[in-house]
């Protein structure tokens, strides 16, 4: 019998697809979520209705802060695989709630590592961020290269989490990677990030907000690519690096079953170049209204991903174009427009 994988934040973007992708290959799975109201529950809903037609799905409604519930669903599955999905996004939000990035960041992640630690885990995955390399301005971000000063809470929440899944597998040989997202896009996404709202403003003949005038780069990053990477590191359990040195210390790797890995295109894409690809793919003019910098964000992602292609002989490759292209065309029949 396949063991159970839990994923976390099932109705959430990645969540979803992932979920998705494992009960495709065969894989049962308990999806994770709280549907809490950060963005509309009618989208969460949908993706569990999709997910609802697997019979190797179980949904699980649940907070991470919970932390008797958590405890009581990992003593229930003992699940060899976990993924940790579920989180407080976002970097704008952090500056308004931050005691919502602590109750599901932190206290939330230290709940699933106890569960983990204590029902015979084989490999947990998590998601980190691209924002955890925060001031950093050496392009592209590497996994080697220290990440000490984010920029937001948000940012700040996804380091610890590295932290916190280090401890436990130096201390209790709990096998953890995690995953440092770019700027993920596609189907079923998050109606509070740029290719929803740039798409929903462009249909609608309103205004685009676009900071930093528009020269922000992000590494934009197909979901669908992005899925098929973890799919694959699910399995790659980490050893711990035999030439790791403290007197040298490699931020990306560890004696301890710890590893990270950027998952990204590989290649940065300015935001008003985005702009352009969706005015063709939806076929109408944006009103472009541009601003200077937020606080907390940064003005260009570019992730390396030489530690994922010689880890599991993959990198993210969707054009951008092309990832819009879908993306327009999924939102025009959820929609109905």
């Amino acid at each position: 019998m396949t063991p159970v994988t839990l994923v976390t934040g099932a109705a959430g973007f990645i969540g979803f697809h992932l979920a998705r992708r494992l009960l495709e290959n065969g894989r049962p799975v308990v999806g994770l979520d709280n549907l809490n109201s950060y963005y509309d529950p009618k989208l969460k809903q949908a993706r569990l209705a999709e997910l609802a037609k697997y019979p190797g799905f179980q949904f699980a409604r649940l907070d991470l802060a919970d932390r008797v519930g958590i405890a009581t669903l990992f003593a229930q599955h003992r699940f060899a695989h976990v993924v940790h999905l579920a989180a407080q996004a976002g970097v704008r939000h952090s500056l308004t709630d931050p005691q919502a990035y602590v109750d599901a960041n932190l206290v939330g992640f230290a709940n699933i590592l106890e569960g983990c630690r204590h029902n015979g885990c084989r490999h947990l995955l998590y998601a980190s961020s691209s924002s955890v390399y925060g001031g950093n301005s050496k392009m592209p971000f590497s996994v080697h290269d220290n990440v000490d000063h984010p920029l937001s809470l948000y940012a700040a929440s996804k380091k610890a989490n590295e932290l916190m899944a280090h401890a436990y597998a130096h201390l209790f040989k709990l096998p953890t990677t995690g995953l440092r997202f770019f700027t993920v896009y596609g189907p079923w996404g998050r109606p509070d990030m740029a290719m929803w709202l740039f798409a929903k403003a462009i249909i609608a003949g309103e205004p685009i907000k676009l900071f930093n005038h528009g020269q922000m780069q992000r590494d934009f990053t197909y979901v669908d690519d992005v899925v098929e990477a973890v799919a694959r590191l699910v399995d790659r359990v980490p050893q711990g690096n035999p030439n790791w040195s403290g007197e040298a210390p490699d931020p990306g790797s560890s004696t301890a079953p710890w590893r990270v890995y950027n998952i990204g295109n590989n290649n940065p894409v300015e935001l008003l170049e985005v702009v352009r690809l969706l005015e063709e793919a939806i076929g109408k003019p944006a009103i472009r209204e541009l601003l200077p910098m937020q606080p907390g964000d940064v003005p260009a992602t570019y992730a390396d991903v030489a530690d994922l292609m010689r880890e599991v002989d993959f990198k993210p490759a969707t054009p951008i174009a092309e990832g819009i292209r879908r993306f327009v065309g999924w939102y025009r029949d959820f929609h109905r427009i």
